[in-house]
């Protein structure tokens, strides 16, 4: 099957919109537009797709009620915008989708609510018994309290993760361009790209930074989009005011190809969303062990230990040169590893002989 056919006949779903897509700088929430893509997520649950909507907006629909005329740059004036347009946004949404007697739950996440696997497997208990009720999740970034460090730096990345995280069959991202192209569209001369296959199709595309409502941009979608298919979710990006065609039968836009085989959620959760609280440096061996063969990481391995962590957390590891190779769940304290280092397993008591880093729990970057 085509991408634009895996995507139209995708049983789960996750429908991104951008800021620009439902608000205005002098209006705020534009209700016509909302109820315009609530018509569009309708028509595809009615075709037999589960649909979780990742919205965001929620400063830009704060924006006029508070009688701001730009966005703001500060943070609390970010927040004080959002915790008035979330209220906005939550009742436009369930107003809308009530039109078709449906319910919606509102879910707000932060960074932290991803990166801590704790948080993690409760948002997606969350997700998935919101979707067992019949309810339409509806999910948006907690602006009123995420900081600088906690946020996901835009909606774009948030919504590749819940899409990892409620196991959907595909991902559309929709906002005010038509899809990805090789330039700039607004400066004539750039052609549309209508296929993502692999990194090679990528050569020589320039992505920008977000616009005057929005964090992210086409820099920020093309990163999302990748972060998806690489974990084997296909991408549709097209325009928001296309909805019914892309939702129908993909049949716009540009989609991105996805990776043969799913990646596990919790190799997932290694790589994309979890904070790492440390490294192990490694020697060419080890390198060779974990990064070419796949290998579960021993002590034997490891050459030094970069900061404090504890049992269970993520961390990277290096080669020789500092670069980052891979990541992985680690088994033991740093305190423990501390008099493990270069020893071989046979030299070490019972209790220390299991790997440093599990096969299962390891990921390697290239």
């Amino acid at each position: 099957m085509s991408v634009r056919g895996s995507i139209a006949n995708a049983r789960s779903v996750v429908v991104k919109i951008g800021s620009s897509a439902i608000t205005t700088l002098e209006g705020g929430l534009e209700l016509d537009r909302l109820n315009a893509l609530v018509d569009a997520c309708e028509s595809r649950m009615r075709a037999g797709s589960d649909v979780v909507v990742v919205s965001s907006g929620a400063v830009g629909a704060g924006l006029s009620p508070l009688r701001l005329r730009k966005r703001p740059q500060d943070l609390a004036t970010k927040q004080a915008a959002a915790s008035v347009g979330q209220l906005a946004m939550a009742q436009a949404w369930s107003t809308s989708f009530a039109r078709y007697g449906r319910v919606v739950g509102q879910v707000l996440l932060t960074a932290d609510d991803i990166a801590r696997r704790a948080q993690h497997r409760n948002a997606q208990r969350t997700l998935e018994r919101l979707r067992a009720l019949r309810a339409v999740a509806v999910v948006n970034e907690n602006d009123t309290v995420a900081t600088t460090e906690l946020r996901f730096g835009d909606n774009d990345r948030l919504a590749a993760l819940v899409a990892h995280l409620v196991g959907a069959d595909a991902l559309v991202l929709l906002s005010d361009v038509a899809g990805l192209y090789d330039g700039d569209p607004r400066r004539g001369g750039a052609r549309l790209i209508p296929e993502v296959a692999g990194p090679e199709d990528l050569d020589g595309v320039v992505a920008g930074s977000g616009g005057a409502l929005g964090t992210g941009g086409m820099a920020s979608k093309l990163s999302a989009a990748r972060l998806a298919a690489d974990s084997g979710v296909p991408v549709l990006l097209a325009a928001a005011a296309e909805a019914d065609a892309a939702l129908a039968d993909a049949s716009v836009g540009t989609v991105f190809a996805a990776r043969p085989e799913r990646m596990s959620a919790r190799k997932f959760w290694v790589r994309h969303a979890a904070d790492t609280n440390g490294a192990l440096a490694l020697d060419d061996g080890a390198v060779a062990a974990v990064v070419g063969k796949r290998r579960s990481l021993l002590a034997a391995g490891i050459t030094r230990i970069e900061g404090r962590f504890y049992g269970g957390d993520v961390v990277d590891l290096l080669d020789n040169s500092g670069a980052k190779i891979a990541r992985g769940v680690v088994a033991y304290d740093s305190a423990e590893l501390n008099g493990m280092l270069g020893r071989s397993t046979s030299e070490l008591p019972p209790e220390w002989r299991r790997p440093v880093i599990h096969a299962d729990d390891l990921v390697a970057h290239r």
